[in-house]
């Protein structure tokens, strides 16, 4: 019997003409790292191979400088000689054994180059980046432009199907196209029409040196999200050019880097701009691709039917799930591991020089050497506690064919992250939990609940093995009046709903700290309305001033008084993730946030907290104190079995506790069932 998709666009094939692809899929353009690894490329063809045959219709690469200069840092990936075609072939052949398509990701970094050899449209340094650009000279410009046509003749060679030319998020072309970088006064600024010369002459040069049967993407900027971007006219003025010049699709870009709007983050409504690629969509006739938080078939499928783009891009979905594709094509989207959108392993890591992954699945990047094996021995395992790490472990271990049973005394699965999905924003974390539950299910581990368990318990049913993944206990601080009525915990506040009044101090400001003053602050979530996020964070849905953005943003202020410390006297908010804690600090000075540092705390009483900083003593008039400094890891039961001989693994927050970190708990959790 035939099974009816439930996701009839998403999956119908699309024909470009010369060639057709398989659905309407894209896995978008993201580094890894390994393209600098010594052997990088052969784990490279493996990731791109599990993607391919997980069901995705198109693949990008990461991006690839057409030249020295152009390379993201110093020692990056280009591909200028005929010698680098070989490596790229190991990733052709391993994605050309499934229908997939596969093009190469050709990108320029002007300004954005982490080295001191950088080019630009003009000498103006960009805010993210230590090193100021030389202007390019017209004898640079075109040479750069036969180095875009040799690259793609090269990728050809290299048997990629096509390339993908990056001219948006404020890279060479993008900062070309845009007055906020291009100060020229030749033929390439001033006007859009010489200002978008550089990317229609690349596409004309790549399409001559290639031939017709090739397929060309253009990543245009359709929302710069800066001062100095362009017009909605500007963009579809280039885009009309960039069809005429010989692109085969067109691919969505949203936001510069340096954009103060967040476009990627877990924060971000699903699908959040997409109108914009609609919007497009009445402007040329080539198909289009919209993208940013699509991360399940559902929102892709209704992306696709309500005719907003022809194609949907998910970068960092695939990350999280390399079958995304093929558990839709099979009516099983509840058993996708649902990418987060945290970019705590993904992008975190390669803005770090680091090798990419995922948090909710680690194996990604690490195919070919963080392997499942089935085990010559089946053991009986108890793991003690539901959190990340215990949930992770559980599945893992069974999955090698492991009798393992799962216990928390709690009534529900999740440990932390049901806590971390009561912050606004971070509701996708429900999706992992219920990843879990699936997976658990699918997989027969036994779940018991309401089950705080005692060493001597698990000695008398003998398990073979024990994995203690009971989390962490919140830290008790020496502060005079610390057992005073107003201090709570953020457990109380987040897990319990405790009452907190309209004046609070939160001491801590670390993760858990700004969750919760995010939690206090904003009140309700913007993830559902799309439209009070977009305004929210300056965003102008009628595209009346350059650049999409307003004049102000709409946001309505918290009504509390909220007070972050922190004893660092470092910026608060220092230690938050590299591509998302600017987000996290911008959210709560939208909000009116008090963020101090280098914070002494002398007593809690019935005035509220007497604080000191920089000599001078003071007293926050709080009705409430929220202890957010840290958690000790919860190892009660463990000398216990190691005294009993039993065999006893630390996982998680039991562990290690100094941050919670879900990261790290599921990788470790990993790792030692690959051991087991």
């Amino acid at each position: 019997m035939t099974t009816t998709s439930s996701f009839p666009h998403l999956l119908e094939p699309l024909d470009l003409g010369f060639t057709s692809l398989a659905n309407r899929s894209l896995m978008g353009s993201m580094h890894t790292g390994l393209e600098e690894e010594k052997g990088g490329f052969k784990k490279l063809a493996a990731f791109y191979e599990a993607r391919a045959k997980g069901g995705v219709g198109l693949i990008v690469t990461g991006g690839i400088s057409p030249n020295a200069r152009g390379r993201l840092s110093p020692f990056g990936c280009q591909l200028s000689y005929f010698w680098q075609v070989g490596k790229h072939k190991q990733v052709t052949e391993a994605v050309h054994k499934y229908p997939t398509k596969i093009c190469l990701q050709l990108l320029h970094a002007g300004r954005y180059s982490y080295h001191p050899f950088s080019l630009s449209s003009s000498k103006v340094k960009s805010p993210i980046n230590p090193f100021t650009p030389s202007e390019m000279s017209v004898r640079q410009i075109k040479s750069t432009i036969k180095d875009f046509a040799h690259s793609a003749s090269l990728a050809a060679k290299a048997n990629y199907d096509g390339v993908e030319i990056m001219g948006s998020e404020g890279y060479l072309i993008n900062q070309f196209s845009c007055v906020r970088v291009n100060k020229r006064t030749d033929e390439w600024g001033g006007s859009i029409e010489n200002r978008m010369r550089l990317a229609c002459e690349i596409v004309k040069a790549v399409r001559a040196k290639v031939g017709k049967e090739f397929i060309i993407i253009f990543r245009l900027s359709m929302l710069d999200l800066v001062e100095g971007g362009n017009s909605w006219q500007d963009v579809v003025t280039m885009a009309n050019a960039i069809e005429a010049a010989g692109a085969t699709i067109i691919n969505t870009g949203i936001g510069w880097h340096e954009a103060r709007v967040p476009t990627i983050v877990t924060s971000v409504p699903r699908a959040a701009f997409t109108w914009i690629t609609e919007r497009m969509k009445k402007e040329v006739s080539i198909p289009l691709v919209t993208t940013n938080r699509i991360n399940t078939p559902e929102v892709a499928e209704q992306v696709l039917a309500d005719g907003h783009a022809d194609m949907v891009s998910m970068a960092r979905p695939f990350l999280a799930d390399e079958n995304f594709i093929q558990k839709a094509i099979e009516n099983k989207s509840e058993e996708i591991n649902t990418c987060i959108g945290c970019n705590q392993a993904c992008l975190d890591h390669v803005f770090k020089q680091k090798r990419a992954s995922c948090l909710v699945n680690p194996q990604a990047c690490y195919e070919t050497e963080l392997v499942i094996e089935k085990s010559t021995v089946s053991k009986k395992l108890a793991v003690v506690g539901a959190g990340p790490a215990g949930m992770a472990f559980s599945v893992y271990a069974a999955k090698k064919g492991h009798h393992v049973t799962l216990f928390d005394k709690s009534e529900a699965l999740g440990g932390q992250f049901n806590v971390a999905k009561q912050i606004p924003g971070k509701e996708e974390f429900y999706e992992t939990i219920r990843y879990f539950d699936v997976q658990l299910k699918k997989h027969n581990v036994t779940v018991e609940f309401n089950a705080e368990k005692s060493a001597e318990s698990l000695i008398e049913a003998g398990f073979d093995e024990v994995i203690l993944a009971t989390g962490i206990s919140p830290r008790k601080l020496n502060i005079p009046g610390f057992e005073h009525p107003k201090v709570k915990t953020y457990l109380q506040v987040l897990k319990d709903k405790v009452a907190v009044g309209d004046n609070v101090a939160i001491i801590g400001a670390g993760g858990i700290g700004f969750d919760v003053a995010c939690y206090l602050a904003e009140g309700k979530s913007l993830t559902t309305d799309k439209d009070a996020w977009l305004k929210s964070w300056g965003v102008d849905k009628n595209y009346t001033e350059n650049g999409a953005l307003l004049a102000q943003p709409e946001h309505e202020k918290s009504q509390k008084e909220i007070y972050l410390l922190q004893r660092k006297t470092t910026k608060v908010g220092a230690g938050l993730g590299k591509t998302s804690g600017w987000v996290h600090r911008a959210t709560l000075q939208k909000n009116g946030v008090n963020m101090m540092a280098g914070v002494t705390y002398k007593a809690i009483d019935d005035q509220g907290l007497h604080i000191e900083i920089d000599g001078k003593v003071q007293v926050l008039p709080v009705d409430d104190v929220i202890i957010c400094a840290g958690q000790e890891p919860e190892r009660s039961l463990y000398q216990s079995l190691l005294d009993a001989d039993v065999t006893t693994h630390l996982i998680g927050g039991a562990n290690v506790a100094a941050e919670l970190d879900a990261k790290r708990a599921i990788r470790q959790a990993a790792e030692l069932a690959m051991t087991i």
